[in-house]
């Protein structure tokens, strides 16, 4: 193995490590001395809880476990988004699971809360899975309640979608393990079945000091809306619980009583570990964003065996195409080829050399054929990503690139079999959208510690702002030296660098999460499961094409 090799891997290990450290923090939630306090009143945390309930020893993934990560620091941050989710499997089932973490603000709701919630039931519902909500929460956090209640992508889309999902036939199971007020209340309440751990758990559209202040009436909480009021009085709750334990041994034992499903008919054969050892990533994969690799040997270390069949190899070749499995699934392989390629184009033009993770009008030609090839033969599709962008310039604009880039996004737009994004490097501009970005609806979206999404590359992005801030720095009248204007340039490259962070992408949503390479078979595999749980209900059509 050559220096370059040793260079890479030491580099991306340290990225893992740096991945693995800041896990273990959001972990903690709201920090040790919360977690003993919860503790203390004889309840479990969020996570404790969901990894009591999950199977032992099967695969789980968190989704979103970077949410708000860096953000709302003056109001004491928010780790996780305060709620912790989980697709993992309950008596054998594959379901996804949604817990409050009370250290943090108490469960309140922030906008970010808002908006991972809103993600466990839109995975639910595409995948047709079987949800459980642990609640756990003070509700709505009031001094942001104007970023949380009133839009359509607010607080009142989650008991919307309970109804929807309640009327699709998916499996809807809460358990109120602590607070739940207010609007929150609604949440168990439109689930299919609901318990209540006594002493811990209560329920009620206003506390008890509200109610107090509203009509005068005197009641405690327990009283108001605890496990016996809701069990044997109201008839609001379905099952009462001793404890946090009891309450989770309730939902497997609910669970493992679930019928079968009706199988979308993905093809799976018996999984083979890849041949070439997937560590190798580590050394493959470049230290910087503009080295160039062979996307190939990335491929053969995730795929089954090792084994992958290129369609139209010699043609596009700025993007891979072809078959594979993965963990015993059949996919088919959307890839940017990083390396400078070879083309001879047609005959009577002269060989040419292609920048590699650009995307030419030969190549998304060949990855719209391709697509549509994989819908016809009902495969997966898994877009790897390290793009920086369409080819630009008088000759693919004359070439009509603009047609053939809108060819790919539109069939990436109308692919009906699951597809599943991993941002490997780059992710720029519209390169992002047309390798089925998070707007197009990947069922999973998860980036490399490597990763960067923007508009354009930090250096790029810098030299132009530089330009529109020194032109006007300088109509105000401002002498620029050569000092100055690098130091300005840092200072823009430093800000811009930040936002193109997988890091900050994670702690918005924008993926699903920041994973160690060597879980990428684990996240692709789980999630062509838990699609094949929802068959395709509609027909591949690429609607007006301009072939």
């Amino acid at each position: 193995m050559d220096i370059n090799f040793n260079k890479n891997e030491d580099h991306n290990k340290l990225l893992v490590s740096e991945l693995n450290r800041k896990l273990a923090k959001v972990s903690l939630g709201g920090g040790k001395s919360r977690i003993e306090k919860l503790h203390s009143k004889g309840k479990l945390t969020a996570r404790e809880r969901i990894d009591y309930l999950l199977d032992t020893g099967k695969n789980a993934i968190e989704i979103g476990a970077f949410a708000g990560d860096d953000m709302y620091k003056e109001h004491g941050g928010c780790p996780s988004g305060g709620v912790v989710i989980k697709m993992g499997y309950i008596s054998g089932k594959q379901c996804i699971v949604v817990a409050n973490d009370a250290t943090v603000k108490a469960g309140a709701w922030f906008p970010i809360t808002g908006k991972k919630n809103l993600r466990a039931q839109e995975i639910a519902i595409e995948n047709k899975l079987p949800i459980i909500y642990l609640v756990d929460s003070a509700g709505v956090y009031l001094p942001m309640q104007d970023e949380i209640f009133p839009d359509k992508e607010h607080f009142g889309r989650i008991f919307r979608n309970n109804a929807i999902m309640s009327s699709m036939g998916i499996t809807q199971i809460a358990a109120v393990m602590g607070s739940c007020v207010a609007g929150g209340a609604y949440l168990p309440i439109m689930s299919d079945e609901a318990l209540i751990v006594d002493k811990t758990g209560s329920i009620f559209l206003a506390g008890s000091y509200l109610v107090k202040a509203a009509i005068g009436e005197q009641i405690d909480n327990e009283s108001l809306g605890g496990a016996t009021t809701h069990c044997e009085v109201s008839g609001v709750t379905d099952y009462k619980a001793k404890d946090d334990k009891a309450a989770l041994d309730t939902i497997k034992n609910i669970v493992d009583k679930i019928g079968d499903f009706n199988t979308a008919g993905y093809n799976r054969k018996t999984p083979k570990m890849p041949v070439k050892n997937p560590e190798d990533i580590y050394g493959i994969l470049p230290k910087s964003r503009v080295d160039q690799y062979d996307m190939h040997a990335i491929i053969e270390r995730l795929v089954d065996d090792s084994k992958f069949e290129a369609y139209k190899d010699g043609y596009g070749q700025t993007i891979i195409t072809g078959y594979a499995r993965i963990d015993g699934w059949a996919v088919g392989i959307v890839a940017n080829q990083r390396k400078l390629v070879k083309t001879t184009g047609a005959k009577t033009k002269p060989a040419e050399m292609q920048f590699g993770g650009v995307i030419y009008n030969d190549s998304a030609d060949k990855a719209t054929r391709f697509i549509a090839n994989c819908n016809q033969k009902k495969i997966p599709l898994v877009f790897l990503q390290d793009v920086t962008g369409f080819m630009v310039g008088s000759k693919s604009e004359h070439s009509g690139i603009i047609k053939d880039g809108a060819k790919m996004v539109n069939a990436v737009s109308n692919s009906v079999v699951p597809k599943f994004t991993v941002i490997i490097g780059n992710s720029y501009g519209a390169g992002n959208y047309a390798m089925c970005g998070k707007a197009y609806d990947p069922r999973f979206i998860v980036a490399w510690p490597s990763a960067e999404l923007a508009v354009m590359s930090g250096n790029s992005a810098a030299k132009v702002l530089l330009q529109i801030e020194k032109a006007s720095l300088e109509k105000q009248g401002e002498v620029f030296t050569a000092e100055k204007e690098e130091a300005l340039y840092s200072e823009i490259k430093a800000r811009y660098d930040k936002q193109i962070s997988p890091y900050y992408a994670a702690a918005r949503l924008w993926t699903d999460g920041i994973i160690n390479p060597l879980d990428t078979r684990t996240w692709i595999s789980m999630g062509i499961e838990a699609a094949n749980h929802a068959p395709i209900e509609k027909p591949f059509n690429l609607g007006v094409l301009q072939v």
